[in-house]
């Protein structure tokens, strides 16, 4: 159950408290708008339309919504027509596909800067790059840390892109997210739950990929977390997962994306980069990606992808982000065109 209120103080929040399961707890949606969270299953089914009743006839009481799913704050029932993340001015969630591309790893200032500069010309508007990278084996490059977080920044700086970038340790949070326009969590790290905690008292908006072996179901539970702890600024990734296929990198869920806007207000990114593993496939999967309605595409992008320290199989070269960008944006103009069909036809999507 949600108890949504509107301007409410800590008296009135503590008067429905006073009614609810001690476990209930208060979240601070926004600066007027607050939820309190409690488990309908601790509430006998007895008691609880007259407690619905009942709290329904308090002032600052908004709504009471019943969401039958474990996540709560996750669930579209309490945004239904979705969340919009605003990124400094690029909005996310909003109707366009946001792209989002570039190196897997930070390598260089050369190699940064190039790869910046290709993907700003071709129309994306946030640069992807990895300054902590998690690896399976422990041989293979880790990234630059701290100087390849000082090299987004630059980066940024120069072509005015925003920056995401992967946060894989709580005690790298402070600098990460002082470079960072939006912290990435990568799929390793989405059942860490104290690092996802973490992220609750941040300012920053979080792009949580889906575990590689994990349910749409666990997935939103993780996304869970960082909203229960304050932070609501969440969009998720689907970036493939774990099947018996030999041929691909990962199976890219195209499913999940339309399955998790029918169940969950928040933005769902695609990454067919990594749900491939190879890079003639990046292009038809981020196509049928955003056919199923992805909000927006991560994709990685190397001037020189077979001198790449990671991930060159699946990197796109300048010239083919080019005609990926293109496809974007005709899928894009069709997408519009549907909807004033519909509108003008008075029928709701």
């Amino acid at each position: 159950m949600l108890i949504v209120m509107e301007n409410a103080d800590e008296a009135e929040k503590e008067k429905v408290k006073s009614v609810l399961p001690e476990e209930s707890e208060v979240i601070e949606y926004s600066a007027s708008r607050s939820v309190i969270v409690a488990e309908e299953e601790q509430i006998r089914d007895d008691y609880s339309q007259d407690l619905s009743e009942r709290l329904s006839s308090y002032p600052a009481v908004e709504k009471i919504i019943h969401v039958s799913e474990p996540y709560q704050l996750t669930s579209k029932k309490l945004k239904p027509k979705g969340s919009v993340i605003d990124v400094d001015g690029v909005k996310i969630g909003g109707g366009e596909t946001v792209v989002m591309a570039g190196p897997c790893s930070v390598e260089g200032e050369e190699q940064l800067l190039e790869t910046a500069r290709a993907v700003k010309e071709a129309g994306a508007e946030i640069l992807r790059g990895g300054a902590y990278k998690p690896r399976t084996s422990p041989y293979s490059f880790q990234g630059l840390g701290e100087e390849g977080l000082e090299l987004l920044s630059l980066a940024r700086k120069e072509t005015g892109l925003k920056i995401v970038t992967e946060l894989m340790d709580i005690k790298h949070r402070e600098l990460v997210a002082e470079h960072a326009d939006i912290i990435q969590i990568g799929s390793r790290n989405m059942k860490n739950y104290s690092l996802l905690e973490s992220l609750g008292d941040l300012d920053k908006p979080v792009m949580l990929k889906r575990g590689m072996a994990s349910s749409v179901r666990d997935w939103l539970l993780a996304a869970e977390y960082i909203m229960a702890h304050g932070n609501h600024r969440v969009m998720l990734c689907e970036r493939g997962i774990k099947t018996f296929g030999e041929e691909t990198r990962y199976t890219m869920d195209l499913s999940s994306i339309p399955l998790v806007k029918e169940k969950s207000h928040l933005p769902v990114i695609a990454d067919p980069s990594h749900g491939t593993g190879r890079w003639k496939l990046v292009l038809p999967m981020a196509r049928a990606a955003v056919a199923c309605g992805a909000d927006g595409l991560l994709v990685e992008v190397h001037p020189r992808p077979d001198q790449a320290l990671s991930d060159g199989p699946q990197s796109l070269k300048p010239e083919k982000f080019r005609r990926l960008m293109e496809d974007v944006a005709d899928l894009n103009q069709l997408g519009g065109a549907g909807a004033q069909l519909q509108k003008a036809a008075g029928v709701s999507s």
